[in-house]
């Protein structure tokens, strides 16, 4: 069974909470959902601190932490946060109708 990104109560059936977008304005309505952003907060988190173990904290423990290897601290938590915001949108995106039509021809 996939994970409905959208529903918060996991036990229901069917699709009548899914919510979908086709303007910016759904969009971020849809990223921010509360269960959207924990979700994407825990993964940032998660897959983040990996990465922050594997590239960065043999510098950041040997002291030689520059500005711009914080700024790759901060990056490393934001592009898994990003990814997955994205995976979420492109599951919720609305179809325009065109493409619709085009596929049932």
């Amino acid at each position: 069974m996939p994970i409905d990104p959208l529903n918060e109560d996991m036990g229901r059936s069917g699709n009548e909470d899914r919510k979908y977008w086709s303007t910016s304005r759904e969009a971020w309505a849809i990223v921010c959902k509360s269960s959207n952003l924990r979700n994407t907060i825990t993964i940032a988190l998660i897959v983040g601190t990996v990465l922050f173990i594997i590239n960065q904290l043999d510098v950041v423990l040997g002291g030689g932490a520059t500005w711009f290897v914080w700024l790759k601290v901060f990056l490393t938590y934001l592009v898994p946060f990003v990814v997955s915001n994205i995976g979420i949108l492109s599951v919720t995106r609305r179809a325009k109708p065109s493409v619709i039509t085009r596929h049932l021809k």
